[in-house]
C-alpha cells in the first residue's frame, strides 16, 4: 500500500477509503462534463492515482504505485462506476464532492510523507512535507484541468495550505516517534476538520490583485 508499512493498518484503510472517495470526485465532476463510462473510469483512475504517480516519478521511486499494485485500478475504476449507479440517490452533489475531496487531500497528504521517509529515512522535513502535498494535491489538479475547470488547488478556500498543516502535523509525530496509529488517527480527524471548516467559514489565503489600469 503505497510502500507503507503493513504495521500501519489505520492509514492503509484509510488509503484505501481515500481512493475510492477521489474516484466518486471525479466521476462526480465527469457526470457534470456528461462523460461516457469509459471517461469516468479513466478519469477516476487518474484522479485517485495521479498524485502518488507523479511524486514517485519525482523521487525515483520505482515500481509506480499502480504498477505494483494493480488491484488499485480495479478499486478506483469500480469506486467510478458505483458513482455513476448511485449518483441520482445524491441530492447535494456539491457537499459530496467537496467532503469526499477533503477525506483524499488528506489521507493522500499523509501516505506521501510515509513514502518520502521509507525512501530516504534522513529526508529533510520539506521534502518530506512537499511530497505529502504532491501525493494530496496533484490528482485533483489533474482532474479538474481534464474537466476544464479552475482547480480547486487555485480557488479561494484553503487547500494547499491544508495539505501543508497536515503533512508538518504528521511528520512531527512521525519524527516524535509515538504511537503510529493514534498520530495517524489524529492526524486525519484535524486535517479533515481544517479543510471543512476552511470550505464553511470561507478562509483565505491573501490574494495578489494587480490592475495595470491603475497608476
Amino acid at each position: 500500500m503505497w510502500g507503507l508499512p503493513s504495521s500501519d493498518i489505520v492509514l492503509y484503510a484509510l488509503t484505501l477509503v481515500a481512493l475510492a472517495a477521489q474516484a466518486m470526485t471525479a466521476a462526480l465532476a465527469a457526470g457534470r462534463r456528461s462523460m461516457d463510462w469509459a471517461g469516468v473510469c479513466m478519469l477516476g483512475c487518474i484522479t485517485a492515482l495521479g498524485g502518488g504517480t507523479i511524486r514517485d516519478v519525482l523521487l525515483g521511486h520505482y515500481p509506480l504505485v499502480w504498477v505494483r499494485h494493480p488491484s488499485f485500478l480495479l478499486l478506483t475504476a469500480g469506486a467510478a462506476l458505483a458513482t455513476v449507479l448511485m449518483a441520482r440517490l445524491v441530492h447535494r452533489l456539491t457537499t459530496a464532492f467537496l467532503v469526499l475531496d477533503a477525506i483524499g487531500l488528506v489521507v493522500f497528504t499523509m501516505a506521501g510523507c510515509d513514502v518520502a521517509r521509507q525512501i530516504d529515512p534522513s529526508s529533510s522535513l520539506i521534502i518530506v512535507v512537499v511530497a505529502g502535498m504532491i501525493t494530496g494535491c496533484a490528482g485533483g489538479v489533474l482532474r479538474d484541468i481534464l474537466c476544464n475547470d479552475v482547480p480547486l488547488l487555485f480557488r479561494a478556500e484553503l487547500y494547499a495550505s491544508v495539505s501543508i498543516v497536515t503533512g508538518l502535523f504528521y511528520a512531527a509525530g512521525s519524527g516524535l516517534n509515538l504511537n503510529p496509529e493514534w498520530w495517524t488517527a489524529l492526524t486525519f480527524v484535524l486535517g479533515l476538520s481544517f479543510r471543512l471548516l476552511a470550505i464553511r467559514y470561507k478562509w483565505e489565503m491573501p490574494k495578489f490583485v494587480f490592475d495595470e489600469t491603475r497608476r
